[in-house]
């Protein structure tokens, strides 16, 4: 079962996310409380922990934010989805806008690792339904609702 392993959220842009006990999200906005939020196509990012797995095995230790991630996740493979995917996370809905992005720069983990998954694995979403989500909660992807 796929499930959600960590929320987190960053206060300011250009800053590290950090975990938070639970996010609450709402629809054309996004995360309250996080810098990102706003009524555009990023409004909530996701990555797979299964990602962060493998830069980990490069000797990194990285803790749940560490690509600016605000929803980590285990047991969905997020970078396969096609745009348009709906997501059921707990009780919110949320749909897939983007997958990867463009790096602004080297980041510290690129400088150290010599890459960084977020621009090819991480995805992102809009919120279609608002609600909470916190770990463990359940992801599914909502079938006839690309």
């Amino acid at each position: 079962m796929a499930e959600v392993i960590a929320v987190c959220i960053s206060e300011k842009k250009g800053t590290v996310k950090h975990p938070v006990p639970y996010i609450d999200v709402r629809a054309h906005h996004g995360i309250v409380g996080d810098a990102h939020a706003g009524d555009w196509h990023r409004q909530i990012s996701l990555l797979a922990d299964e990602s962060v797995d493998a830069m980990r095995a490069l000797g990194l230790t990285l803790a749940p934010g560490a690509f600016a991630e605000n929803v980590l996740t285990r047991g969905i493979e997020l970078k396969s989805l096609p745009i348009g995917t709906r997501l059921r996370v707990g009780e919110t809905l949320l749909e897939v806008t983007q997958i990867g992005k463009e790096c602004h720069g080297d980041c510290e983990i690129k400088k150290t690792a010599g890459k960084c998954v977020m621009p090819t694995e991480g995805i992102f979403a809009v919120v279609v339904e608002e609600g909470r989500i916190q770990g463990g909660d359940p992801i599914a992807i909502e079938e006839g609702e690309r």
